[in-house]
């Protein structure tokens, strides 16, 4: 059975992260939701994750254009964190951005599993847990 137990949501807009919480909890195949503001506190909840001490998303739903650190800054110091942690999360670029840059950019990056424009909805949900994620074996 394919789902996904923790989901990491970062987005700067309150109004999106609240739109998207309620989207990713509609839907029955997403467990645990951590709606982040910034891309500095989704590194330092990585960082708590790698120690134990918080739970390790399966998904991180990613914001290009945010303050202070964007999606792609945060791509850079992701790349530090360690691989072993890292290997099997799936980065989805969700974004408003046009610019067709933006989608190459995010083409050439292994960490990067896919991109996708906002809005977020169920269907595209669905697609992610068809496309995206491994079938857990217990």
């Amino acid at each position: 059975m394919k789902s996904v137990t923790s989901t990491l949501l970062i987005d700067d807009d309150k109004f999106t992260s609240f739109y998207n919480e309620k989207i990713v909890k509609k839907h029955n195949k997403f467990g645990e939701i951590i709606s982040l503001n910034s891309a500095k506190s989704a590194l330092e909840y990585l960082e708590e994750a790698i120690a134990g001490k918080a739970l390790k998303p399966d998904v991180i739903f990613l914001d290009i254009n945010m303050p202070a650190m964007n999606g792609w800054e945060f791509i850079e110091a992701y790349k530090e964190l360690d691989t072993k942690f890292t290997d099997d999360i799936k980065i989805i670029m969700l974004t408003t951005s046009s610019n067709p840059k933006d989608k190459e950019r995010s083409q050439t990056l292994n960490e990067i599993t896919d991109y996708i424009n906002k809005p977020l909805s169920l269907a595209i949900l669905d697609n992610i847990i068809e496309d995206l994620i491994p079938c857990k074996t217990s």
